[in-house]
């Protein structure tokens, strides 16, 4: 009989603990739920890029080539025409990378045809690598085969246009001519029958050896060298800052504003020509060294003739040298600081002379104001 009880007890014991965990588990049992349909929804998506999202660009790769779609492009490898343009940019909003190959023709003898056209287009940028053909200069003449210029434009002037990192070399008319609104930077051009680099900005570029101004920049030419061959001035801006420039015939650099330059001609034009002039170096093998309305801080040297080694209405801190009959340091009207050398002329000649010094190898006057 207590058998009995004790296995009824138990048993009524085993079943109060099983109730009680049965409350208390249904918790975390209770945060447990279905994972939903496993079945995939379709074919897995691909996941490795397209060509044309690796190189979003179009390669070319045979001239003559036409550009009649926006886009960004590049060469594969050097290319050459026997006749004609090798590519001609139609279509707005191109880059044009070179890639670092070379443009190149053998047209002969060497036309009108052009490396690079660009017809009535606007935001076009061109970079990297040459155009090569083979024009040469021969006492002032220039011809043989090849384009007839590296960067030109047909119809309208191209608008935003930016070349950048291209050489041009041996072309009958123009290297790079471009409008207004342009800007050429680190370039190079050499041996051109009429103008170097035309454009509204030029920087850290050289143009060599060109029949018409080498580098012409409507609004600024900065750190840039420029020699004519003919008698056109090596360096043109409105505003000139640290170029050099150099003529056979012409000024060697002429500019509305000149700061830090440096010009010289064999001829008897102005080495450097400016409205104002600051800390310029001005050379002529028998002209002014430097005529500007203003002058400061400026060297002015004329090797030969009746001229002046700087000639100003306005001379300040100014050294002047004649080595012939001319003014060393010649002021229209005001000459302050300033110094005048003439081997057989008047070292200094002034309106109004203040703390300046001249001095002459002739019996003329040393300093000579009014």
């Amino acid at each position: 009989m207590q058998n009995e009880e004790t296995k009824t007890m138990k048993t009524q014991l085993n079943l109060a603990v099983l109730a009680l965990l049965l409350a208390t588990g249904n918790r975390q049992l209770s945060t447990l739920h279905a994972q939903g349909v496993l079945t995939p929804p379709g074919a897995p998506a691909a996941g490795m890029k397209t060509l044309a999202q690796i190189e979003p660009r179009t390669p070319i790769s045979a001239a003559p080539f036409t550009i009649s779609t926006a886009g960004s492009y590049y060469l594969t490898t050097n290319l050459t025409v026997s006749v004609g343009n090798a590519i001609t940019v139609s279509a707005n909003n191109v880059t044009l990378d070179l890639n670092g190959f070379t443009l190149a023709s053998t047209e002969t003898p060497a036309g009108s045809s052009i490396g690079i056209s660009l017809n009535s287009v606007t935001n076009t940028t061109i970079a990297h690598g040459c155009i090569s053909s083979g024009v040469t200069n021969s006492g002032g003449i220039y011809g043989g085969s090849g384009f007839g210029s590296g960067i030109y434009y047909l119809g309208l002037a191209p608008v935003n246009v930016r070349v950048s990192g291209v050489s041009v070399s041996g072309c009958r008319v123009n290297g790079m001519f471009l409008g207004t609104s342009s800007v050429v930077e680190f370039c190079t051009v050499n041996t051109m029958g009429n103008f170097g680099i035309v454009a509204e900005t030029v920087s850290d570029s050289l143009a060599q050896n060109c029949g018409n101004t080498a580098v012409y920049a409507y609004g600024n030419a900065n750190n840039c060298f420029g020699y004519a061959s003919g008698s056109a001035n090596g360096v043109y801006a409105n505003a000139a800052n640290n170029c050099y420039g150099t003529s056979s015939g012409g000024s060697g650099l002429a500019a509305s504003i000149a700061n830090n330059c440096y010009g010289y001609t064999a001829s008897n034009n102005n080495g450097l020509s400016a409205t104002v002039a600051n800390n310029c170096f001005g050379q002529s093998a028998n002209g002014n060294g430097i005529s500007a309305t203003a002058a400061t801080g400026c060297y002015g040297q004329s090797d030969a003739g009746l001229y002046s080694g700087v000639l100003a209405s306005t001379a300040n801190n100014c050294v002047g040298y004649s080595y012939g009959g001319g003014y060393g340091l010649y002021a229209y009207y005001i000459a302050n600081g300033c110094y005048g050398y003439s081997a057989s002329g008047t070292g200094l000649n002034a309106l109004i002379a203040s703390v300046c010094h001249g001095s002459t190898l002739s019996t003329s006057h040393s300093v000579n104001s009014f």
